[in-house]
């Protein structure tokens, strides 16, 4: 009969539709290592992934509002959960590999900067002379290098193509992949409008009717019907697609948001002081290697170069940690002179 990894295996085969991927068929890993007698490749990664520091950091780094003051605002762990719920449906309901789509959508953000894109933008401009800086990229970077004190994740070909091609230039090489390439974009908008809404950016009424009519006309309803639309559109296919008056009207909203929430001033206007500490916090350490973190001074000894070890060093940082960590560095402090006789 096999132990119980080998049985599961068999069940996928059983169970999943042809289009899906099988963890026995996995491309594997980089260095090869012997497999669980009781979770398969996918379920191992998706596990690491959950264990990982840097999965853990998510929960105080910024989605879309800076600090903001309330507890039921998202943040980036919030949203790679609300990710995955996304995507584990829609795999669920084609009878594909729910393990791989749950650990690449856990591992998509993992490399996200402290502030969000503020601070992803940030490290771009500081570094686009030498590659630029992207948190899809980073976030391989991260499972392949930083994890473990430089040993990686060791994770699967498959979970790091995902991970990879999550966002909208990439293309995942499997439905999986493709699965939470699409269930990012519906998270991020929908909980993005809910957000905004309960910080009084912007009102329901305001989203134009022409797309409330199709997708809904609240974040409930607008989640219900992208998800549904994806699995009616790409039920019995080796593709994952939507319909394109759905799909139409959920990039037409996701402009909407740029317009009325992304580029808002009330809601970004903190943003002008994320580039001043990510530059400072940046030219510091690119002048003093030395003030590096052991684990990043390993990097630079196995050959990583300087301008990337510092960008990996600030992209860990949680949005609190930059913040102390600036105030620590900048600041001056106060110096206590109990003690010290005056003449």
């Amino acid at each position: 009969m096999g132990n119980l990894r080998e049985r599961q295996e068999q069940r996928e085969h059983e169970i999943f539709s042809e289009y899906a991927s099988f963890a026995d068929r996995s491309a594997g890993r980089d260095r090869q290592e012997p497999q669980c007698d009781i979770r398969t490749d996918f379920q191992r990664d998706r596990d690491r992934v959950l264990h990982s520091k840097a999965f853990r950091r998510l929960k105080q780094k910024t989605q879309v509002f800076l600090a903001p003051e309330g507890d039921h605002y998202r943040t980036r762990l919030t949203h790679t959960l609300e990710v995955a719920q996304n995507a584990r449906t829609i795999a669920r309901a084609l009878y594909l590999n729910e393990d791989l789509t749950e650990a690449i959508a856990l591992g998509h953000d993992l490399g996200h900067t402290p502030f969000g894109h503020a601070g992803e933008r940030a490290l771009n401009r500081l570094t686009e002379d030498y590659g630029g800086f992207h948190h899809n990229e980073q976030s391989v970077r991260v499972v392949e290098y930083l994890e473990k004190d430089g040993q990686g994740l060791n994770l699967t070909a498959e979970v790091r193509d995902g991970i990879l091609n999550h966002q909208t230039k990439g293309m995942p090489s499997t439905l999986e992949g493709k699965i939470v390439r699409l269930s990012d974009k519906i998270a991020y908008i929908n909980s993005d409008i809910d957000d905004a809404i309960r910080a009084g950016i912007i009102v329901e009424e305001e989203i134009p009717k022409e797309l409330t009519d199709i997708l809904g006309h609240s974040t409930n309803q607008r989640l219900n019907t992208l998800v549904h639309d994806i699995v009616r559109s790409s039920e019995g296919k080796n593709e994952i697609c939507m319909s394109p008056d759905v799909e139409k009207a959920m990039f037409d909203l996701r402009k909407f948001m740029f317009k009325s929430v992304y580029t808002n001033p009330i809601a970004k206007g903190e943003e002008t002081k994320v580039n001043n500490l990510i530059n400072q916090l940046y030219e510091y350490y690119i002048h003093n290697m030395e003030k590096l973190p052991s684990e990043f001074q390993s990097l630079l000894r196995e050959g990583h170069g300087s301008r990337r070890v510092v960008c990996d060093f600030i992209a860990c940082m949680s949005d609190n940690y930059a913040v102390n960590l600036y105030k620590e560095i900048m600041i001056p402090k106060s110096w206590s002179v109990q003690g010290v006789e005056h003449r």
